[in-house]
């Protein structure tokens, strides 16, 4: 820390009760997170109070915080220990069998991140002020000196921003791109303006698909707020289950978790519900920041054509537009949101690898696959549906 800079003590805490949910948020959302409903108080105790993470899931709490003398939050990062590579979106598990296969011990690991949660946003918390940045590289150094120190052998910091990424750079983290979809809002007043930017086939394909799931009867709107009861809740807890046995094995979130979310984060939940004669048959689960609607879940008990792109896309596109939002964030994976509006951008995390031989692996490993995902972003780039000049 700077010579001029107060004295700031650095601990760790196995759980949010024992941090003000007001100077926790005055860090996490302080300017530059856009309002992430992801790093804030609520949805963190969330995952803790309905048991989604803890030692019984992998994933178990152990919150970093930097503490001026007088006892006020001057930084934070949302820190976990964890005993595999699951939930986590950014793919190590290929560095794991090959130091273990090398006679190392991959697991613990430390990973700073969301839990379950592919959305990019800080990864270093700290309060607006003279010491923020000193406060931020502090938390570098002591990431890495608790992982020296307790024969862990690796820190992750997953879907952080790209100014965050450049400071783990700086400090000597090994630097990894990745890539996800987003919908940018070009000042669209309405969801036909955004499909008039389209070319003409891609355009007449989005709206023959949206008919599609009229002819079929269905009745696809968004809730929000009051208007989510408990009904919905089950609804949608049947739909995530399905979707997690079919494609994890194991979800993540138990049903308390949305009961919670429910009750506390009503205000951040957009919840696109589809039925058929009054039956709940699917939906979509997204929350929305000050300027961004993220998409995160997505499930269904009966087959309809098109209601995936429906529920998930073309809801998420309308209510953004409706609400001024600037974009629609749907994750990682499926190169088909790209016909529908949603185009490749980068994502970042660093990484530091405690075994010097490992670490220089790792490092020829990222400066090959870097180059590798630029390429493939500015490729997909080729399909983006919107009108070329001279169209």
């Amino acid at each position: 820390m700077p010579d001029d800079t107060p004295t700031v003590g650095l601990r760790i805490v196995d759980s949010l009760a024992a941090v003000d949910a007001a100077q926790w948020n005055a860090c996490a959302l302080a300017p530059g997170s856009a309002g992430n409903p992801f790093l804030s108080y609520r949805f963190l105790k969330a995952l803790e109070d309905s048991k989604s993470v803890g030692r019984r899931t992998g994933w178990q709490p152990q919150y970093l915080l930097a503490e001026a003398a007088d006892g006020t939050l001057q930084g934070a990062a949302p820190l976990y220990v964890k005993g595999h590579s699951q939930g986590e979106y950014v793919f190590d598990h290929g560095w794991a069998q090959a130091f273990e296969r090398a006679g190392g011990r991959y697991y613990p690991k430390l990973q700073v991140a969301v839990p379950f949660t592919p959305v990019p946003g800080p990864r270093l918390f700290a309060r607006p002020g003279p010491y923020a940045e000193a406060v931020r590289d502090a938390m570098i150094d002591m990431l890495t000196t608790i992982a020296g120190d307790n024969n862990i052998s690796s820190v992750h910091a997953t879907f952080c921003t790209e100014a965050d990424w450049k400071r783990f750079g700086a400090r000597g983290w090994l630097l990894r791109l990745g890539q996800q979809y987003h919908w940018h809002n070009d000042g669209y007043r309405t969801f036909d303006d955004f499909l008039g930017a389209l070319a003409s086939r891609k355009r007449k394909a989005i709206r023959k698909e949206r008919e599609s799931v009229r002819r079929e009867g269905l009745t696809v709107r968004a809730l929000c707020g009051d208007e989510i009861g408990p009904e919905h809740w089950d609804a949608f807890f049947a739909f995530y289950m399905d979707t997690g046995g079919r494609k994890w094995g194991s979800p993540y979130l138990t049903r308390a978790f949305f009961d919670i979310l429910g009750s506390t984060m009503a205000d951040k939940v957009v919840l696109v519900m589809a039925e058929a004669d009054g039956r709940p048959v699917g939906g979509a689960l997204n929350l929305k920041g000050d300027d961004t609607l993220y998409g995160r879940y997505w499930g269904c008990l009966e087959s309809h054509a098109f209601l995936h792109f429906e529920a998930c896309y073309y809801q998420a596109i309308d209510y953004a537009i409706a609400h001024g939002l600037a974009r629609v964030e749907a994750g990682a994976q499926g190169d088909h949101k790209i016909q529908r509006g949603y185009l490749p951008v980068p994502t970042f995390s660093a990484h530091w690898i405690v075994d010097p031989g490992f670490r220089r692996a790792i490092d020829d490993y990222l400066k090959r696959e870097r180059p590798a995902v630029e390429q493939e972003i500015e490729g997909l780039m080729q399909y983006s549906p919107f009108r070329k000049d001279g169209d």
